[in-house]
Order: C-alpha cells, then structure tokens, then sequence
C-alpha cells in the first residue's frame, strides 16, 4: 500500500522545544523517504533544516492550529500520521485531530505508537492507573482537575509538594511550592496552562537522584536500552537544566539491571512503538526507585541520546513505525550491526545546558522543575573531568582557571547562595568553596545533595590546580586528561600559553580523537564522527584531498538560534557540490550539523580557538569558514588568522573594520552612505563627553556581540546615571532615530551582489530586528526608497573586501536612508530569505567564499513578489520570571513562525499555534497608562488575566503586571506600531493553507 505520511514538526523555538526536534524531524523525513512514503511535512518554524523544500514531497509552513491540520489534511489526504518526532506540539495537535473526528473522517492512521498509548504516557491520571497496574512505584500524588481537589491533597500530604501540568513540555506550568499559598497559585497556573485542564500534584522527593533510559521497542515486541543518562543535580531540577553525564555513572549494577527492566516491561505495557523516554528517581542510599515521568515520543534527550551514542534514534524509530523491526534494521554506524544491538560506550558524554540570565539584569537564575535553558553543549572524554570541562568551555562559561573571576572575591555568603538556591552557577561556586577552604566536600555533599561520587570530581579539579610541581610531565598530561586547556594552564602556572604549548611539545603531549562507533571498538566502523581526548592514540588518518572546516554556531541561545545551523549545513553541502572535503566542527547536539552523515567528517568539540585548532592541525586543514556560525564564528577569527589559516570570504581586518566605530563610519563616508552621528568610546569620562555632543535620545552598545546584549537606548542623563556604574569597555555609542527599520540579506563575491529581499519591520527602530514582525516585501517603504537600499547595498558589497553572506541594516527617516550595522556574516534571517525567494543564499555565499565568481550564476534582478510572507517572533517569557515581556534593543524571542499571505496583514501574527488560538478567544482587551484608544479595558487591581486576551503596557511601573499577564498566558503588546497591526487583524480570517513548493515555484500565493 503507498503511504502518504503527514509528519508533524514542533514549530517554533521555545525553551523546553527546540533544535532536538529538527533533527529527529529530518531524520523521520530521511527515513521515510527512503522507504518510499510521500511525505507531506507541517511545521511553522522558517529556520530549520526539516522546512526546507527538498525535506518532504510538500511543505505547510503554517501556524500550528487544528484549523490549519484540517486545511492541509483536506488538502493532500495523507493516509497515515506521524506525531512522535515533533515534541509535545505534535503530540497535542494529534490528540485534538482525533478528538475532533478529523482521523476517522479522513481514515488516517497513526504511524508507531498509538493515541491511546499517548494518552495512557501524557495523561496524568491514565498514566498513574497504568503504573499501579504493573506495579510500578510512583510518589505519593493525585489528579486535579480543581483547586477544591488540591485542598483535599494537601490536607493528608502536606508541603513541599511537586506540581506537573499534563501535556504540557519543559516543565511549563509547574514547580516545587513549599508553601500552602505557593501550591494554590501554582496549581492554578498549571490548571491554565495544561490543554486538559489537569495536573499531577505530588508529594516531592527532592534529593532523590535523577536518572533517564533512553528505550526503543518495534511492534514485535523486541526492546532494546540505547542509553541511560544521569543528572548531577537530585529530583527538582529539570533534567534540561541540569548537567547530565552518559552513561549514568553512580548506579549499582543492581539498581541499573531493576531500572532496566522497569523501563522495558513498561515500553511494552504501554505498547510503545519507536522511541520512548522513561524518567526515574532513586534514592541516594537506598535500593528504592520511583517511576517520574514516560514520554512516549522522540524527546529532547533522545537527540543527546543519539549524538552520546551515535545511534540514530529518530531514523530507527521512524523505521520501526512503518512497520521493521529492529533486527531487520541495520545500524548505520557500524553497517555491520542490526539495531537492536545495545549501543557500548568506552568513554563518557557531558551535556551542559546554556541559559539566557546574562542578557536580562533582574532574572531569577533559580533553578526548579520548570526548564530555563535555551540550549546546550555537548562534550566527550575519557574522564568524567575532561567531558565536564569541555563542555563547560563549550558553553561559554567562564574558567579562571575553574571558576568565573567574580567568586574569586565573593563572600561565602554568596556563594552558598547560589549553590543552595540553585542556580546555574552551582556547581562554579562549589568549586570556588571547596577552593577557597570555605566548605569541606562532604558539607557540600549534605547541604546540595550531588552525589559524592560528582562532589570528588570537583574536587578532583580543585586539587589539580593546587600541584606544586604543575609543569612536569606526568602532571601535565594528568593535568590535560582532567580536561585542562593551555590557557588555564598557563594561567595556574603564571607562564605564557605559548610557553605551554612548547612544553607540551617536548614532552610529546599531543590530542588525539577517537570515533564515536556505537561498539566500543568491538566491530569495525568507519564513521567519521569524532570527538578529542588526551588518552591513547588518534583514530584519524587525515586525508590528501582539498578540505575546508565548517566552523558551527554551538549552542542554542537568544540571539544565535537554529537558524545558524541551518546556514552551517547549507554550507557544508555546498562545499561538496565543489568536490571539497567538508569537515565541520561543532558541540550542539540537538542540530542537524552534528548528524554524522551530514559532512565528511564531524567533530563534536568546543568551540574555542585552542579545540579547533587542535582538529584542523589533526585534519591538515588551512581554509576555514567562520561566516555561517554567528557570532561565534565571529569571535575566531584573530586568533584563527594568527595561527596562520586561512579565513575564507572574510579576514579579521573586514570584522574590525565593521566593528570598530570609527573606521566603520570612515568606510560608509569613503563610499558616500549615510550612517548616523555615533562614535567610540574607552573611559566613562569619554562616554559623558560622548553623550554630551550627540545628544538625547542616543544608543549604547557594545562590540562584537549578537542579540542586542548589553544594549540601552537612553533617554536622559538620568538614563545614563542609572546604567553607568555596570558599563563594560570599549562601547559604541550612536544617536538614536525613531525611524522604520530594513534588511537585507545579500550575497557578494566583490564585483557581483545580489539583494534577493529586502524585509520591512513593522515595529519602530529600537525593538530588536530578532524580535520584531517582519513583512517581505516591503509595504509602507516606497519603490524609490527600495531602488536607493539596492544601490547602497550594492555599493557597499563591492567596496568591502569581503565575500560571502552579508546582512545589513538601515533605518529610513525623513526621506534619509542610514545604514545602521554591517554584519559580514549569514544572519539570522536567511534561511526565511531563502524559502520566501527560493533561492539557495548559502550555496551562493559559499562558492564567493571559495572565491568563485558569481557572474552568471546570481540573478540580474530581484524576484517580484506577488504575496506577502509575514516574520513573527515567539518568546518563552512564561519560563523566565523576573524577565520584563517588554520588547526592545535587547533580544528576548526565542524563534520565529512564518505566514505566507494575499496580504500583509495576518491573524496568525497573534495565534501561531493551539495555545494562543485559545488564549486570543478570551473576550478582554486590556490597556496599561498611556494606551487609553487601543483597548476595551482599563487595568486594575481586579483584572483576572485569565479573561483577558490581550494587554498593551509599555511603562516601567507595570512590569510586574505584565509578567503576572503572561504567566495567563496574555498576549503582551508594548510597541505602538505592533498594536496598530493587531487591531487591523482582528477582522481577518486565516490564510488558506498552501505548499511551499508552490509558493517558490510560482513565486507567492494570492
């Protein structure tokens, strides 16, 4: 029987939901393809690699409505559905088209695991019934469904208690409450938040230890254990915030053979077909286990499962829903192997997650059951030292050598602060009391509630650092196989890193890399998946022909999200349409860049300048690309250059030029463009006397950043005084124009550029381009201003010795056009550029790296658009309490939708998937001081937000309020354009659904 198979994507970035299902959505879409299904893909998210057309035989890019699964499904009539390798979105969006009779109508069968099995694994109460029958044990709890049934728990249980929003990811909703008042506000938000309207309220076992088993089954029955992970943090961090080491490292064999059979005679209970994930607690001295959590999906850690283990978890689980079984697949790391062969670890993987708390002064770092972190690092060793530390340095965290400078000063007050809270400091601030002599092991040990076993790796780490004789043979290769760099090294020594690495020369101390292969070496294999230790002896034979490093934009963060990653693999599969060796260097393992079947060779390593260096002196490699990474790319350039390679399309000098304020405004007055007032500056006194002469109102902001980090724009100098005293040096400082901002993503190779789009944002100059509504093409900005931002852009793209991708953007005031900010690299904003023209950017940007020309290859003229595609940014400010949902300089979204429209105005702007469908029905529209013609209401002290759709605030006083708002899940506006966009919405109706083959083969639709 032919299957048509409709595959349902996550949607958007959020935390808790993010790049994992990118992955394990392309590889279900690999897998299905090759198996010879039609693929029809639904999914709103513009910047992954699983939109891109040539994914699945038709595209939706859509909001992630039941509305819209209807339209596609009316559409195309797909004859099975595949929900398991979107997330929770995919999940809900299935369980609503049964409940609403669209399956049966359509006679659509689900692919794997069953809807029932869905609800029995997602329904709080269905899933505690199913685990008393097997006689599993679960923490004292009860289903409610009113707050009249918490008040009955907590009569018998008390508090601390545990709350767990059904269906519901990451944790959104819930938390631990210690309080009676705290459990009543909490359960009430959980209420809210669950599309059931039902929590599971348990009695907490807070300190329990944490494990996770990774389980896939075929519908024959057969199991297999592809991997078992452990938090370092007990039961009450969420396991997306908390370091997590594969495999687990303090279970008795005992304990691990009982959880192991827990976790297959539950998969097979539950009838589980594909991959499951299956959460467990145990005690910390006891032989007692509790059942937390089954997620009978492909899940966030199933992605790090995959990346830890090599074996292909989506791809097996997409196979085994058609139908195979897990002995007729065979594994593709080994080739030689079937898949149901238990993947054999002979190192240990570390995940460290990545969180946004340094963009947003005032955030609460505490961390809970509800997820903050926007993504994650990835590392791998032969210790559990040097897979921590290389992850730690892949994350961006400070080690001086071990821990950020800051705790070298800080009272013992505050460090125990953070680790009791905890925060995502924790484990810095045990290294900096155990280092300081201000708490013994074993104290930190009581108060935390880490395992010993993690407690004496710090310490481990701690007492390295104190050697006396540091520099001798046998404690620097101890020291390197603790996963020490050079830098920290020479730091604990007080000689140079140069010095360093000489005498790790003499002493013939030299990286090695070593394959991921499924087998620990067991059978042969010949995957080119990497990763580098300092124990035994290279596995890489480096080859003869021309090669070029992908440099990759690692962890998911605001600001550099999967949209980077998408530009990474674009250009590794450029690369080799040339015939050129792609070899990409990489540690995010939740992305398709770091799928081992991507690029010719993959390193999963950090990406500081000492790792890469060390893989491109074991690849012979000399050409780099740094200029699809992001920022992060960016930032390795000096030293790149300096070690002697060559940066391809982009040289240091360029990124300085384009940084550097000074020779920044030199260049656009040297080719005639107009920029506005701004200068830099290096001393407090300079900035004052800076402000002084360009005035109010005026932006301060660093260099070389991504996001808008660290960014204020200033009103007074009361502004001014306010943020002067935690001013970091040197800072650009520039006039600020209430104008209306622009884009443009171009390609040049020097002589022939090439502006596919131009994007108009529809909020004022001052929100951040990555938070703003976008339309292409452009609707208030007049065909003359568009021919003058071509000519710039073109001017500029032939004066710059650059070539590549390059993003600019400008500001229109009164009839002037300003360019704001050059960015020599690929932007956020091309993969949405590439599908609304469908036009491959990278490919092209790529070959004028190489040094191609693009003459004849790039078109005479831009495309004419006859639709709109509407940008939308979506924000994760429910999991970030203390964060202001005030848009602005600061990016604060998470990821993005798109919306192709007849016209520029779309509903979807405010309901881009189930959630906000239902939140946007409520019947209020509220409005803060200052908004008196947009609303319906005025705010007070007796709104319930629970009726509210919508509240317009801008103003400083009512930040709490507006963090009470979203908590509601209220939709906030605080920008004036914005608000005028929403009000010509209200009276639209959805857009009718269409494929993106369509709309980039016939341009738009109308």
């Amino acid at each position: 029987m032919h299957k048509k198979v409709l595959v349902i994507g996550s949607g958007p970035i959020i935390i808790g939901q993010a790049a994992e299902f990118d992955y394990s959505g392309t590889q279900a879409c690999q897998a299905l393809r090759e198996a010879g299904c039609e693929v029809v893909l639904f999914n709103s998210n513009p910047a992954t690699i699983m939109t891109d057309p040539g994914m699945a035989d038709k595209t939706y890019i859509e909001a992630m409505t039941l509305e819209k699964a209807e339209m596609i499904i009316e559409a195309e009539q797909p004859t099975h559905l595949l929900a398991t390798v979107g997330g929770q979105t995919a999940l809900n969006l299935a369980l609503a088209l049964d409940e609403a009779g669209v399956l049966e109508k359509h006679g659509i069968a689900l692919l794997g695991t069953s809807l029932e099995t869905i609800r029995d694994g997602e329904d709080r109460e269905r899933f505690k019934q199913k685990m008393h029958e097997l006689g599993e044990p679960l923490p004292v709890s009860t289903t409610i469904e009113t707050l009249d049934e918490l008040d009955a728990f907590i009569q018998t249980a008390g508090v601390p208690l545990i709350v767990r929003p059904a269906f519901t990811l990451g944790g959104t909703g819930g938390g631990i409450a210690t309080t009676v008042s705290d459990a009543y506000e909490m359960a009430r938000r959980g209420l809210e938040a669950s599309p059931i309207s039902q929590c599971l309220v348990e009695k907490s076992i807070a300190g329990f230890k944490e494990f996770e088993y990774e389980v896939m089954r075929d519908e024959k029955g057969t199991c297999i254990i592809v991997c078992n992970m452990e938090n370092i943090d007990p039961v009450g961090v969420h396991t997306g915030d908390s370091v997590v080491f594969a495999p687990a490292q303090t279970l008795s064999d005992t304990m691990h053979q009982t959880l192991r059979s827990a976790a297959l005679r539950i998969v097979s209970s539950l009838g589980v077909v594909g991959g499951c994930n299956i959460q467990f607690a145990v005690h910390p001295t006891e032989p007692t286990y509790y059942v937390i959590e089954v997620n009978p999906r492909v899940s966030r850690s199933s992605a790090l499962a995959s990346k830890a283990t090599g074996y292909p978890i989506a791809k097996i689980a997409t196979r085994l829903a058609l139908g195979e079984g897990l002995d007729d697949c065979v594994n593709p790391v080994t080739n030689g192997t079937m898949a149901s062969f238990e993947p054999t670890l002979d190192y240990v993987t570390a995940k460290v997650p990545c969180f946004p708390f340094d963009l947003f002064k005032g955030a609460d770092r505490a961390l809970g059951p509800q997820m903050k972190a926007t993504g994650e690092s990835m590392a791998m060793g032969k210790t559990l030292e040097e897979a921590l530390q290389k992850a730690w340095r892949g994350a961006g965290i400070e080690q001086a050598p071990l821990y950020p400078t800051w705790m070298k000063r800080a009272d013992a007050n505050e460090l125990w602060q953070e680790v009791l809270a905890p925060t995502d400091r924790r484990l810095h601030a045990c290294l900096a009391l155990i280092d300081r002599g201000l708490a013994s092991r074993s104290e930190l040990e009581d108060k935390t509630g880490i395992a010993p076993h993690f407690m004496a790796m710090l310490e481990t780490l701690v007492t390295m650092t104190k050697s006396t004789d540091f520099l001798t043979e046998s404690n620097m290769s101890q020291a390197k196989r603790l996963g020490f760099t050079d830098a920290q090294i020479a730091a604990i020594s007080g000689i140079t890193m140069g010095d360093v690495k000489e005498l790790r020369a003499t002493f013939g101390i030299r990286p090695v890399y070593h394959m991921v292969d499924t087998c620990a070496a067991e059978f042969e294999s010949t995957t080119p998946y990497f990763y580098g230790t300092w124990h035994g002896k290279t596995e890489v034979k480096a080859s003869q022909t021309r090669k070029v490093a992908v440099i990759g934009a690692g962890p998911i963060r605001i600001g550099q999200g999967i949209e980077f990653d998408y530009s990474s693999v674009h250009a590794v599969r450029a690369l080799q349409q040339q015939g050129i060796e792609a070899i990409m260097i990489n540690n995010n393992p939740e992305t398709v860049s770091t799928d081992f079947t991507v690029a010719d060779r993959l390193y999963v390593e950090p990406l500081t300048l000492e790792d890469v260096t060390h893989v491109l002196e074991a690849e012979g490699c000399r050409d780099v690309l740094i200029q699809f990474g992001g920022q992060t790319g960016i930032a390795l350039a000096h030293g790149l250059e300096a070690a002697g390679y060559r940066l391809l399309g982009a040289s240091a000098a360029v990124i300085d030029q384009m940084e550097d304020r000074d020779r920044f405004y030199a260049f656009l007055d040297e080719i005639d463009v107009a920029h506005i007032p701004g200068e830099e500056v290096g001393t407090t006194a300079a900035l004052y006397e800076a402000v002084d002469r360009i005035g109010f109102p005026c932006v301060v902001r660093p260099s070389y950043v991504i996001g808008g980090k660290g960014m204020h724009i200033l009103q007074s100098e009361a502004d001014l005084a306010r943020i002067s005293p935690d001013l970091a040096y040197p800072l650009l400082i520039d006039l600020y124009v209430a104008g209306r901002e622009l884009e443009v993503d171009c390609v040049t190779d020097g002589q022939t550029v090439y502006v596919p789009a131009i994007l108009e944002q529809i909020e004022a100059a001052g929100v951040h381009s990555g938070d703003s509504t976008m339309v292409m093409p452009p609707v208030e900005t007049s065909e003359a201003h568009q021919r003058q931002i071509d000519t710039i852009t073109k001017r500029i793209g032939q004066a710059l010795t650059y070539r590549g991708a390059l993003n600019i953007q400008f500001v229109l005031k009164d009839d002037t056009i300003y360019v704001l900010e050059i960015n020599p690299r690929a932007s956020r904003t091309v993969p949405i550029v590439s599908k609304v023209t469908g036009e491959p950017l990278i490919e092209w940007a790529t070959r004028a790296a190489l040094g191609h020309s693009l003459k004849g290859v790039l078109p005479v003229e831009r495309k004419q658009l006859t639709g709109y595609a509407v940008k939308t940014p979506i924000f994760s400010s429910l999991k970030l309490p203390g964060v202001d949902p005030l848009t602005g300089p600061i990016m604060r979204s998470t990821g993005e939708t798109l919306q192709f429209s007849p016209i520029p105005v779309v509903a979807e702007r405010f309901c881009y998937d189930a959630t906000t469908t239902r939140v946007m029905a409520r019947p209020q529209i509220v409005y803060g001081e200052g908004w008196e013609t947009f609303g319906e209401v005025p705010l007070d002290a007796t709104i319930d937000f629970q009726h509210v759709a919508v509240l317009f605030s801008h103003v400083p006083a009512e930040q709490v309020i507006r963090e009470a708002a979203v908590r509601n899940g209220v939709h906030v506006i605080s920008e004036q354009h914005l608000a005028r966009y929403y009000q010509a919405t209200v009276d639209t109706t959805p857009v009718p659904v269409r494929p993106l083959q369509a709309h980039t083969k016939e341009e738009l639709p109308l």
